[in-house]
């Protein structure tokens, strides 16, 4: 309206704030670390291949350190909290990004396949959110990303254990919205559709990926740069009115 001024930044600025990005030693993880650095913000790369992760952090310069984490295991989380909050004082901002895929049908997915699925992408995001979380309740202020996946809200062929730890995510990210918002804490999700990481092409080279990719509105598959730009975004001041939301990344492929 004319002449109301706003004190938004709309560059959506990071700067003075301190985030945890969970599995960014490769892939979307390290994309948003390095989003994130470019923005202002001081990150914690962290990420149970510690060796990777510092090589992250060392090419992000001295915005960034790495941790190491097993996402899955409540002590190493709890730990990897107690190290970050020692080094920097607060969080201001989680990113869940730790993750997994196992491809196979349904009838031949093995349960040590389904249990490390459920324990890498929905345990350890409530593991995390949980150690770091109760640190933002404390201080009445902070955020929350958790990466989703389109497979959260459609049905994937060999995707069974992924789709529902996915899906898991969503219900997850609702329930912490509803209960911390009120406390200065927002949660929302990310759901891509196929990411171009190095991992990513790989796995969707050849028949597959142009099949795949025929199904995308847009035509394409998305880069990892582009999931780190809404990263930023919901990390910002900027979307300091979103909560409980799924934001797809995915070209229209979810909305046939």
């Amino acid at each position: 309206m004319a002449g109301v001024r706003s004190t938004l930044d709309f560059s959506f600025s990071l700067d003075g704030k301190i985030a945890v990005v969970t599995g960014s030693a490769s892939g979307i993880g390290a994309a948003i670390a390095q989003a994130y650095v470019a923005k202002g913000c001081q990150v914690a790369v962290v990420d149970r291949a510690i060796d990777a992760a510092r090589d992250v952090a060392a090419t992000l310069g001295p915005g960034a350190a790495a941790f190491e984490c097993d996402v899955t295991d409540k002590g190493s989380v709890a730990g990897a909290a107690e190290a970050v909050l020692t080094a920097y004082g607060r969080v201001d901002v989680l990113v869940n990004c730790a993750g997994v895929v196992v491809l196979a049908s349904a009838e031949e997915l093995s349960e040590q396949a389904w249990d490390i699925t459920l324990d890498v992408n929905a345990k350890g995001t409530f593991l995390a959110s949980q150690a770091f979380g109760r640190s933002m309740l404390q201080r009445g202020q902070g955020k929350i990303i958790n990466m989703a996946s389109q497979a959260a809200s459609v049905g994937l062929e060999q995707h069974a254990a992924y789709c529902a730890s996915k899906g898991a995510v969503l219900g997850l990210t609702r329930v912490l919205a509803i209960e911390w918002a009120g406390r200065g804490v927002t949660v929302n999700a990310i759901s891509p559709t196929v990411v171009l990481t190095p991992l990513g092409r790989k796995a969707w080279d050849g028949p597959q990926g142009e099949a795949m990719r025929a199904l995308i509105p847009v035509g394409r598959f998305a880069e990892p740069e582009e999931v780190a730009a809404l990263a930023v975004f919901l990390a910002s001041d900027g979307a300091n009115m979103i909560n409980g939301a799924d934001v797809v990344v995915d070209g229209g492929f979810t909305v046939r």
